[in-house]
């Protein structure tokens, strides 16, 4: 069963945060609240949460998966950013907004898209999921939390607690963060193409 853990949406309890955190250090997975909707995570080595992961979702290796950064020295750690799609990104973040680059050498193989050998990347806008990301000390390997056959992410802690109980390790909950994921831009070509429109404006990569 998961453990159900309320926080405050502003000023989360920093206990429960370490509790939450030290979940994922073991080896669990959770769901948490960003700035677009609920999320998938666990620790960027953990190769059963990956699998977890793809196993709730029903996802194939055509799948990117997300690095959500606390910031841009961690986001740079895992991405390789000319400087000029560095200028464009960091105007975007931290916001909704998932960028998919050319993975270095410190992303495990397996998180890497089959073909392109390219991650998601994303720093978001959400108190809870900054102070998440900021006691971890890491990025959190995350996935939107979209059930197979269902038009939208679940945006009920409670629900997520409910319907994935024994499928999840915790659920970190800080009220409605929202139903729309990010929008994704593709930067691994020589044109920033938008995969995806979601909760951030788009209409700056066009």
């Amino acid at each position: 069963m998961a453990r159900y853990f309320d926080v405050h949406p502003v000023d989360p309890q920093r206990r429960a945060i370490g509790q939450v955190v030290e979940i994922v250090r073991a080896g669990g997975l959770i769901a948490y609240p960003t700035d677009s909707c609920f999320a998938l995570g666990c620790q960027i080595g953990d190769r059963e949460g990956l699998e977890r992961i793809r196993e709730i979702r029903h996802l194939d290796d055509r799948h990117h998966f997300t690095l959500v950064c606390r910031d841009f020295a961690q986001l740079g750690q895992f991405v390789q950013v000319s400087n000029t799609v560095f200028r464009t990104i960091k105007a975007a973040t931290p916001g909704s907004y998932t960028f998919i680059l050319p993975a270095t050498k410190e992303v495990p193989r397996r998180l890497l898209h089959a073909k392109k050998k390219t991650v998601g990347v994303r720093i978001p806008q959400h108190v809870v999921a900054q102070a998440l990301l900021a006691e971890l000390g890491e990025p959190l390997l995350s996935s939107t939390l979209l059930l197979p056959d269902e038009p939208e992410p679940l945006t009920q802690g409670w629900e997520i607690k409910e319907r994935l109980d024994n499928a999840l390790d915790a659920v970190l909950d800080s009220g409605d963060c929202g139903i729309e994921p990010t929008t994704v831009v593709d930067y691994s070509g020589p044109e920033p193409e938008i995969v995806r429109r979601g909760a951030g404006d788009p209409s700056r990569f066009e």
